[in-house]
């Protein structure tokens, strides 16, 4: 921020500086720099014109004082700091003139620069004729320091008649340095200055050597004296080693040639320059050029060896080699040196022409190539005339090399050129040569073959890591080279290399990810050229689950899992399993395993289990089942003992150790009191007392365990004794008793085991009845020897509970007391849990879970539902559980039932239906239909590896077969019969198994000689319209949306394609060079008729037209805009970059969706959007979808009739806005026809991150984004993407810009134009240390031009703030704005256009050559090009805070809106409020599939929803260095729903999922039997927000909170403040300074001065954040969380998945109270059956949920100081803190 004591220094330095010049003492003369250079051109009879060079150092004005000599009287002329020459129209050739210019620095004046020019008379030259050479001085008084300047005298030039080649070979080693190197520009300039140059005169090339040597222009580079003197002062220093003899061979081998402009006959000049002596043999290259007739001079300057010199030189010495001390001395030699060279040339010239012997030369003739291959073809020719010594053939790349030659016997007349490129276009030119001289060149070209390429490229034996690569040997590839990689998402490709030798033509590519599609490419090498490259596309595979996952031991709390391993590789395996009545996830990670026990289960419970395998690279897929744990265990052996009259006892067995407490019970068996106790879970007997005697006793008991839940009960009857009593006095009384401990086991389902306990010794035999309970089984018994204490009863009834009762039977025959139990034989239970996974196109894998009654096995039953076929059946043991069904159908649905086998039937069978996944194509579709062709394209499958496609006639049984690769899409089919319809089949293969066809019927068009059929109310197709002459130069991407709803008809859908017809006829060009067509069509959805690429002539396209459809639906239009802006628009639908983007709407209703938003983005985007309604059409819509101005976007009329009437207007505007040269772009909000260049350059904030050196900063407004080019960013793009067509003759280029401290001071192009070869075309160019703005470009005739402009005005660019440049560029003139404020015009040529082969780059420094460009660093804001002259007057550059006036801008980006009662930013959220009143009733949704009927889980209580949370504050950011681009991703489309998953971790939360049309409701299924309950089922989406209802009653006052400290100053507004009152202060600085220098200028020059700019009022800084609000009402409810595992419905079978809900009912109001416990469950229902309903589409998504729970409330903060409004703060581009930029002014 800018301290007050900064902003004090900006308003008082301009005066104090004014008070230091005013009273500094004067300085001495002479300090003041002269001018330099004096010169005199004559340009008529009357005007002379004189000029010189600026001194070095600084001044401000020049004093320019002239005389006629003699006599004359001297007059005075003040010129400016940048007028270096002055025009005198009083001119008389008859009369000298002595001439003065002094520099002016204040008061003080430097030492005049003198000069004297003679009369014509004097100097040899008669009036009358305009002079136009340089006319030199006859004396002049130059300043020391300038010494090696020859201005001040005559210098002589050579007026010879003959002419030379003259070659200048110059040393730039380091020894030069660079100060000296301009002094030998100096002196080139002064020695060119001497000769006549010319095309046809003396030519003059030059060299510069060091280390290695260079060309810097040959003979023929330029045609006068002037570009050759400008091309020596444009001379680069080079810098290197002093290697003499290699330039000396070099010049011999590249200069003296016929190619590089030497002629035959003409005398040949050598010069070199050197400072120092060669570190290499001089003396054979000098040899070799003297013998070949080269003259040649050596200069040496300072440390130049003389001897060395000598060596080199030609004879005589002294008149060829020179020698002196030091640079600025070189002039000296100047008048010598050139005198010597011209009488050179007079004698050469003189020696060749004595010596010419006349000789038939001539050209040879006839230039045939041929035996053309990659790398060389033959080149022939016809002898030329006259005796030939050699041939030489000099060829060359024509697209740019270094030309090479071969030299052949003048015998031969072909030659053989090898070692060429390949797929090159070689120029030829053949020479002869004679004794003497060369002929002319014959010349041609041929263009070499490209490179064998490899062939047969196969991927193979793919793995999840690997894959193989094969392909067909090529001859002569000297190796392979492969490249291979994965596709990223936005097509780019992340290649690896591998080199192999020619021997290998297999290669396994490993180290791949797993479930990748790579593209693998291969080039046959040549050396180190490549051929054209194969390319083939494989997915690896997923990495391998593990397979048939097992469960076994299943307790209540526990079971053991097993699986099959994956294969090798595998580190380890995830087990995650998850109960179905709650969301919580558990998992272990195992190592290399194949089973696992999970413990502490809970009982009666569905467990879903997952298994991944771990790899290096990640995890596979899951593999998935589910169990059900036991029911807690009973008490174990429950028995009696020690019975008597009145009591016994009961003891068991522990079934658990988890068992906490023991309720026991017990009655008399007939009826009576029950009595309980409660043990604890240790004991393991209890004495039953006070019992009655002879009484039958029924014992219960139950185990608790330690989660409260209770086992089955188990019981056991016991009677207890009677009293014995005596018969009489001699009888012995003998008791009866009962057995004790009867037990029923190992139950079956056709046997009980009875078991008991007595020891009578009287007791003969045991008699076992039984009978069951239910029906009228009569009862049956056994009898059983009195030693044997069992009996196993059978055969039974499976599933009957039985009453067994045991009597003992005494040996008097009588009976003892009867003891009885009840048991129940086992049922006849069927599989559990019947599920299917592993499905595949052929297989898939059914399992089951075990009944708990030992089966002998189980019989599989599967049959297609659908498609006739047999019952197929298999069986297996009792110890499996899981079974492979293979060779299935694909795409089937199957019914598969399991049966349990038992000795005594079956059981019920289990039912499950499922469906092999389909092995077929998708989409099939046919296109291009016509008489006797017809196209077919489909939806490819991922994992295909052969396509077999046919074509059958219906009629006539023609049929054709076609076998494509897997990665196909698209077939056609000829020779078909006309008017015949036709079935198209395409069967899918992956590997050896192939699916059934997928079948689509078409009919050919009927033939065009054949008499057409009964037309209906069709019309013939009209013959092709010519094209209009406005639309022969239209270029675009033309896209038409037609309105094809219900509401259109029949009828009036043939007048639109007419219409449509019409319209493009008058097109002409259709294609990829002209203009592209694509037309959809819509009502509900968007139908693509066809794609821009599908046609390339305009007969195709007609053709295409009246082959349109009628769709039907209803209208849907913004749907249908965001279809062709994702779908037509696009590359891969063929729309080409740098064209304009045309879309025409038709349509005849209002739309029943939103259009506003999509159109709007397609207008931002650039595109230009036409709208034509009729009928019911909305006018206000069709503005909001067109472009601006409405009036040349929109259209109405009344009916399609009428239509006639806009054709001609619409084709009009149309073809404008498809005109390139000046493409319609939305700028200010309106559709103007011009450039966005920061989008064409990608400087826009979705982009700029992949462009290595550009950053993202705050701009003139936060909120305005700003982009910085880092030094060497060079951020350029192709001329053929940004102008494909040129520039306009009429254009502004619109830029703002700040130059930053590290801006450079020597020139750079802001813009420029580049062609092919690197040269510049047009641009703008900043000169920092000269403060100018020059622009230039080449005009109509090919000249170039530049402009400069230095006004005071243009200076203000350079003072490190945001300024907004124009540069208007029209036929005549270039005028230049800065801020708003005209700077200046200046008159140019008409440009010629530009070449569009080059490139445009930003930033550019002047003097980068070749290809290693600078570039300078500098901040853009905005750059546009306007195609017209008067943007400049209408711009009012909103964009400067000094100059933005609100009422006249429109907003700024993100801005809020700022009043007098603005509140501050928003205080922290409060607490949640209550709960709001029910909303209005929601839209019923669109239909889906009906699915079956779920179970209905139980409803979870919602979580309260917090409100949104606090702004974040926007920061500033300091930029760091350019980070390495990384590759942005486009958003992917939303994929199928997958199967249910196993869930994840938690993770954070999602973002919204896009809508989808909601389900109809499902059938409704019959009851199942009741199961456990669901999990939770989640919250359902909420309906639309209510109307407003009356305000609920005030709730009670919360206690007050603790006094929250006083936060800290926001960092956010104030950082903001801190930007905005630096830019201001900076504008309003850099004002007051020009402001104070403009009065300082009037009091040196008397101007009256100019009134200061007003100062606009800076806003004060922000005051403290202002009181936190109250707590906002409560947000909407959030969208649905992810589920869990599906629950199941019992015993009777898996539910199946929950299809989607029906029409939601209007919600009741909320209930009070909390939940209440879990009821038990009721009794089970009647099994029912049903098939799972397919997967219905997505239902709407949840509205946004708001932010997280906010924290307590603090106390409110003391109120804030006043502030001000400041929309800068609204939102912005700053992150972090921002670099201060400031600078002292």
């Amino acid at each position: 921020m800018l301290s007050a004591g900064r902003i004090r220094w900006c308003l008082w330095s301009p005066l104090v500086l004014l008070a230091l010049v005013s009273n500094f003492p004067s300085q001495a003369q002479g300090q003041v720099p002269a001018p330099r250079r004096l010169r005199f051109k004559v340009l008529s009879s009357s005007k002379l014109l004189v000029s010189w060079r600026e001194p070095k150092g600084d001044f401000d004005s020049y004093l320019f004082l002239y005389s006629s000599i003699p006599g004359g009287q001297q007059r005075e002329i003040i010129a400016s700091k940048s007028d270096t020459k002055v025009l005198i129209t009083d001119y008389s050739s008859s009369r000298g003139y002595s001439v003065s210019v002094i520099a002016v620095s204040g008061s003080e004046q430097s030492i005049p620069l003198q000069g004297r020019l003679k009369a014509a008379a004097q100097r040899g030259e008669s009036d009358g004729g305009d002079r136009t050479e340089p006319q030199r001085l006859t004396e002049s008084l130059a300043p020391p320091d300038n010494a090696n300047e020859i201005s001040g005298a005559d210098q002589f030039v050579c007026h010879t008649e003959a002419i030379a080649d003259i070659v200048i070979l110059v040393d730039g080693s380091w020894s030069i340095g660079r100060i000296n190197f301009r002094l030998v520009r100096m002196f080139l300039e002064n020695l060119v200055n001497a000769f006549d140059v010319g095309f046809d005169k003396t030519r003059i090339g030059l060299a510069q050597y060091s280390g290695d040597p260079r060309i810097e222009w040959h003979l023929n580079a330029f045609s006068n004296k002037e570009t050759v003197i400008d091309a020596v002062k444009n001379l680069p220093y080079k810098g290197g080693n002093t290697l003499t003899g290699l330039a000396l061979n070099y010049i011999m081998e590249n200069c003296f040639k016929p190619e590089s402009g030497s002629r035959l006959g003409v005398p040949k000049i050598g010069i070199l320059i050197t400072d120092g002596k060669s570190q290499d043999d001089v003396i054979p290259p000098a040899e070799s050029l003297r013998n070949s007739g080269i003259e040649l001079f050596a200069i040496g300057v300072k440390n130049a060896d003389e001897n060395e010199l000598r060596s080199i030189a030609s004879e005589p010495e002294d008149t060829h080699v020179y020698n002196v001390a030091d640079f600025n001395i070189m002039s000296s030699i100047v008048e010598g040196l050139t005198r010597t060279v011209c009488d050179q040339v007079e004698q050469q010239d003189k020696d060749i022409k004595e010596q010419q012997v006349p000789e038939t030369i001539g050209a040879p003739l006839d230039l045939v190539t041929s035996e053309v291959v990659a790398r060389s073809f033959r080149v022939s020719w016809s002898h030329a005339p006259g005796d030939v010594e050699k041939y030489r053939v000099v060829y060359y790349p024509a697209q740019g090399g270094e030309p090479q030659e071969a030299v052949v016997d003048g015998s031969e007349t072909s030659v053989v050129l090898q070692h060429l490129s390949s797929l090159t276009e070689y120029q030829l030119a053949v020479f002869a040569v004679y004794a003497n001289e060369g002929s002319e060149a014959l010349r041609g070209s041929e263009t070499t073959l490209a490179l064998p390429r490899v062939t047969g490229l196969q991927l193979f034996d793919v793995t999840h890591s690997t894959m193989k690569a094969r392909w067909d040997s090529v001859d002569g590839a000297s190796g392979y080279m492969v490249l291979y990689g994965p596709l990223i998402e936005n097509g780019e490709l992340d290649e690896k290399e591998t080199k192999v030798s020619d021997a290998v033509t297999e290669l396994e590519l490993d180290g791949l990810t797993s479930h990748t599609e790579y593209t693998v490419t291969v080039y046959a090498m040549y050396g180190e050229e490549a051929s054209d490259p194969v390319t083939n596309q494989e997915s690896t595979l997923p990495l391998s689950s593990p397979s048939n996952l097992q469960f076994s031991d299943i307790t209540h709390n526990s079971a053991h899992i097993s699986w099959d391993p994956a294969p090798p590789g595998v580190k380890g395996y995830r087990i995650m399993w998850v109960k179905t009545d709650k969301l919580v996830t558990e998992q272990v990670e195992v190592g290399p395993a194949s089973s696992y026990d999970l413990s502490e289960l809970t009982s009666l419970m569905e467990y879903s289990v997952a298994i991944f395998a771990l790899y290096d690279n990640g995890q596979s897929e899951p593999l998935t089942d589910g169990f059900t744990t036991t029911p807690v265990p009973g008490p174990l052996n429950l028995r009696s003992s020690d019975i008597s009259a009145e009591s016994f006892q009961v003891s068991w067995d522990h079934s658990a150790n988890d068992i906490v407490l023991y309720r026991l019970s017990w009655a008399p068996f007939t009826g009576g009191d029950t009595k309980e106790v409660i043990l604890s879970g240790s004991d393991k007997r209890y004495l039953l007392a006070s019992l009655s005697p002879s009484t039958e006793y029924e014992v219960m008991l139950t185990a608790v365990f330690n989660d409260e839940s209770e086992s089955d009960t188990v019981s056991v009857i016991e009677t207890t004794l009677t009293r014995t009593t005596t018969v009489a006095a001699t009888t012995t009384a003998m008791p009866r008793q009962a057995v004790r401990n009867l037990q029923l086991s190992e139950e079956t389902t056709r046997s009980l085991d009875a078991s008991w306990e007595m020891e009578d010794p009287h007791v003969e035999s045991y008699r076992v009845s039984y009978a069951g309970l239910r029906g009228n089984h009569q009862e049956e018994s056994v009898l059983v020897p009195g030693g044997e204490r069992r009996a196993v009863l059978e055969p039974l009834l499976s599933d009957t509970q039985y009453k067994v009762t045991v009597t003992p039977v005494y040996r008097d025959g009588q009976d003892g007391i009867s003891i009885s139990a009840m048991g129940s034989t086992l049922p006849l239970l069927s599989p559990g849990n019947l599920r299917v996974s592993e499905e595949w196109y052929n297989r898939f894998r059914v399992t089951w879970d075990p009944p708990q009654t030992p089966t002998l096995g189980y019989r599989i039953a599967y049959q297609p539902i659908y498609v006739p076929g047999p019952v197929l059946e298999t069986t297996v043991g009792e110890d499996m559980n899981s079974m492979l069904l293979l060779n299935l159908l694909s795409g089937t649905e199957y019914s598969v039932q399991v049966t349990a086998s038992y000795p005594s039937g079956q059981s019920e069978p289990q039912l499950v239906n499922t469906k092999t996944l389909f092995l077929g194509v998708s989409g099939l579709s046919t296109y291009q239909v016509r008489s006797s062709s017809m196209c077919v394209q489909w939806q490819p499958l991922l994992r295909a590896t052969l396509y077999r496609v046919s074509i059958q006639s219906t009629l006539n049984g023609q049929r054709q077969e076609v076998s494509l690769g897997g990665g196909a899409s698209r077939q056609c089919f000829y020779d078909l019969t006309p008017s015949s319809q036709y079935q198209i089949s395409v069967h899918t293969q992956i590997q050896e198994m192939e699916g059934p066809s997928v079948s689509i019927t078409d009919m050919t068009l009927p033939a065009p000689t054949l008499a057409p059929t009964e037309p209906p109310t069709t019309e013939p197709p009209p013959t092709i319209p010519p094209a209009k002459e406005v639309c022969k130069e239209a270029k675009a991407d033309l896209a038409f949306l037609v309105d094809g709803s219900w509401s259109i008809g029949d009828d009036n859908f043939l007048k639109i394609t007419r219409f449509l017809y019409s319209t493009m006829g008058s097109l002409d060009l259709v294609g990829p060079d002209g203009t592209q067509v694509a037309i959809v069509q819509f009502s509900d959805d968007a139908r693509t008729e066809f794609q821009l690429s599908s046609h390339s002539n305009k007969e195709a396209l007609l053709e295409a037209i009246q082959n349109i459809r009628y769709k039907g639906g209803n209208t849907k239009t913004g749907r249908a805009i965001k279809h062709v802006k994702e779908s037509i628009f696009t590359s891969e639908s063929g729309a080409r970059r740098g064209v304009p983007k045309v879309l025409v709407v038709l349509t005849d209703g209002r739309s029943q969706d939103d259009v506003n938003k999509v159109s709007k983005e397609m207008q931002m985007d650039g595109y230009i959007i036409f709208a034509i309604g009729f009928a019911d059409a909305d006018y206000g819509e069709l503005v909001n979808i067109a472009s601006k101005p409405s009036d040349r976007h929109v259209f109405f009329v009344d009916d399609l009739d009428a239509v006639k009437k806009i054709e001609e207007q619409l084709i009009t505007f149309v073809c404008e806005a498809a005109t390139a040269t000046c493409p319609s772009v939305l700028m200010s909000g309106n559709t103007m026809a011009g450039f966005r260049m920061m989008e064409m350059f990608g400087l826009v904030e979705k982009e700029y991150s992949i462009i290595p050196g550009v950053s993202l900063e705050p701009g003139s407004f936060n909120s305005f984004p700003c982009y910085r080019l880092h030094r060497d960013a060079l951020v350029s793009q192709p001329t053929k993407y940004l102008h494909p067509e040129g520039l306009p003759s009429d254009y502004t280029i619109s830029m703002m810009i700040r130059l930053l401290p590290e801006t450079p001071e020597e020139p750079f192009a802001l813009w420029e134009i580049l062609n092919k070869d690197h040269k510049p075309l047009v641009g703008l160019i900043l000169d920092n240390s000269g403060k100018t703005l020059t622009f230039f470009n080449y005009d109509y005739k090919g000249d170039f031009q530049t402009v400069t402009f230095e006004e005071s005005e243009i200076k203000k660019i350079f003072h490190g703030s945001f300024h907004k440049l124009h540069v208007t560029i029209s036929k005549t003139s270039v005028k230049v704005v800065l801020d708003c404020s005209a700077v200046g015009e200046k008159s140019i040529n008409a440009a010629g256009n530009i070449t569009t082969d080059g490139v445009e780059i930003l930033g550019r420094m002047f003097q980068s050559r070749g290809t290693e460009d600078n570039s300078a660093p500098f901040q853009l804001q905005m750059f546009d090009i306007i195609c017209s002259t008067s943007w400049a007057s209408r711009d009012k550059c909103c964009e400067l805070p000094a100059l933005r006036v609100e009422e006249q801008c429109p907003s700024m980006p993100h801005a809020c809106t700022c009043s007098q009662d603005s509140k501050g930013p928003p205080g922290p959220s409060g607490p949640p409020g209550g709960p709001g009143i029910r909303g209005a009733r929601g839209d019923r949704g669109e239909a889906g599939v009906t699915g079956p009927h779920g179970s209905v889980g139980e409803i979870g209580p919602s979580g309260p929803t917090g409100p949104p949370g606090p702004q974040g504050p926007s920061g500033l950011s300091i930029q760091g260095p350019p980070g390495a681009a990384g590759t942005k991703g486009e958003r992917g489309e939303n994929g199928p729903a997958g199967q249910m998953g196993v869930p994840g971790s938690q993770g954070s939360t999602g973002r919204d999922g896009p809508p989808g049309p909601r389900g109809l409701p499902g059938n409704i299924g019959t009851q199942g039997r009741q199961g456990p309950s669901g999990p939770v089922g989640a919250p359902g989406a909420p309906g639309p927000p209510g109307s407003g209802g009356s305000a609920g009653s005030q709730g009670e006052q919360g206690l007050p909170g603790p006094a929250g400290t006083k936060g800290d100053k926001g960092e956010r507004g104030d950082v903001q403040s801190q930007a905005a009152v630096r830019a201001i202060a900076r504008q309003v600085c850099e004002q007051l300074i020009q402001s104070h220098l403009s009065r300082y200028n009037s009091v040196l020059n008397q101007i009256p001065a100019q009134s200061a700019v007003s100062i606009r009022t800076v806003p004060g800084p922000p005051g403290e954040p202002g009181r936190r609000g109250t707590p906002g009402p409560q947000g909407e409810q959030g969208p649905s969380g992810r589920p869990g595992f599906p629950g199941s419905n019992g015993q009777s079978g898996r539910a199946g998945e929950r299809g989607l809900s029906g029409e939601k009912g209007e919600r009741g109001s909320q209930g009070v109270g909390s939940q209440g416990p879990r009821g038990q469950p009721g009794p089970p229902g009647i099994p029912g059956e049903g098939r799972t309903g397919s997967q219905g589409p997505p239902g709407r998504p949840g509205n946004p949920g708001t932010a997280g729970r906010p924290g307590n409330p603090g106390g409110t903060g003391p109120a804030g100081s006043a502030g001000y409004c400041d929309q800068n703060s609204c939102l912005g581009y700053n992150v972090g803190v921002q670099q201060d930029y400031g600078n002292d002014y």
